[in-house]
């Protein structure tokens, strides 16, 4: 991992360029030139060193199948490392992000949800978008209506299945042990739709074996998306941050690594809501509604909330 990123963009470029006769494509080897640091201890842990937590229980966004992590996390924060002329050090922290940083195990973490309210510490802007989505066959499919019955496919016990639960009901819910099972089935016509994180479930489909073409075609809750963590009384890593993935979005490097690990970048500023998420916002913006009677009828979070386990986790088990 303390190799420079440049090796990362090498290898994207020779595999665009699969035959270099008829491309043009050139076989010099390229060893860009070293950068000088431009942040260093105090900022960080230690000069000339970026450590980076990461998740390796999270396909796609970091995984260990050999001696390596490796993952779509791992290359963005290796292009941050670059940018910052620091060597790459990427740590297994798991899912305890705010003990990782405040204990000084790593300067960053990747892939922090931008809207989980349990961690406390800074999140930077979402790198990547992500939010519950509805998976079909073909861009054209129509956006299911709460009653239509419609079969939708989703891993067992995960926050995808509660949504599907909540918003189209148990007789539409079709349980999956994983998402492999979730697309096949969608490939196989058994379902009509799968629900799953826009992330992962871009990943499962782009990875099964055939390759399963879906397209996005609407949102199951607003979206958010995975972002970098960061200490909060370091305000100079988290400016430096900020500006990193900012530069990194506009120049396309962030694009480039979610082709690698997705087959495309994934935008998800024009996908339709669910008829049940406009509800739900509907309900929640409604003025001078008594709290009671909201916390009776369940904020509009459908029936059967404590009959389920929503875990976000599990979309993960790929």
């Amino acid at each position: 991992m303390a190799k420079r990123f440049g090796a990362f963009i090498i290898s994207v470029m020779l595999g665009l360029c699969m035959v270099p006769t008829l491309s043009g494509c050139k076989s010099e080897v390229y060893v860009p030139e070293d950068k000088q640091p431009t942040v260093s201890a105090p900022v960080i842990g230690k000069s000339g060193v970026l450590r980076v937590g990461v998740d390796t229980e999270s396909s796609p966004f970091a995984g260990k199948p050999a001696d390596t992590i490796i993952g779509l996390n791992v290359d963005i924060a290796a292009a941050i490392a670059d940018e910052f002329g620091l060597k790459l050090v990427v740590v297994d922290v798991g899912t305890d992000v705010d003990n990782a940083l405040q204990d000084g195990l790593v300067d960053i973490v990747m892939g922090v949800d931008k809207a989980d309210t349990a961690i406390a510490c800074w999140r930077s802007e979402a790198y990547i978008q992500s939010g519950v989505a509805l998976f079909a066959l073909s861009s054209d499919a129509p956006v299911p209506a709460q009653d239509s019955g419609a079969r939708i496919a989703a891993q067992s016990s995960s926050m995808s299945a509660w949504e599907v639960n909540r918003q189209y009901g148990e007789e539409s819910l079709i349980s999956s042990p994983d998402l492999k099972t979730v697309f096949s089935d969608l490939a196989a016509g058994s379902v009509a739709y799968a629900a799953a994180d826009a992330v992962i479930g871009t990943y499962a489909a782009y990875s099964s074996n055939p390759r399963v073409d879906v397209s996005i075609v609407a949102l199951l809750q607003k979206p958010s998306g995975y972002s970098v963590g960061v200490l909060d009384d370091n305000a100079e890593l988290k400016q430096l941050v900020s500006d990193v993935l900012l530069k990194l979005t506009a120049n396309g490097m962030i694009g480039l690594v979610e082709t690698k690990w997705l087959g495309g970048s994934i935008d998800l500023t024009s996908v339709p809501f669910a008829e049940g998420v406009v509800t739900q916002e509907a309900v929640e913006e409604t003025p001078d509604e008594p709290e009671e009677e909201g916390e009776d009828e369940g904020e509009g979070e459908g029936e059967g909330e404590e009959d389920w386990n929503p875990d976000e986790e599990d979309e993960d088990t790929w």
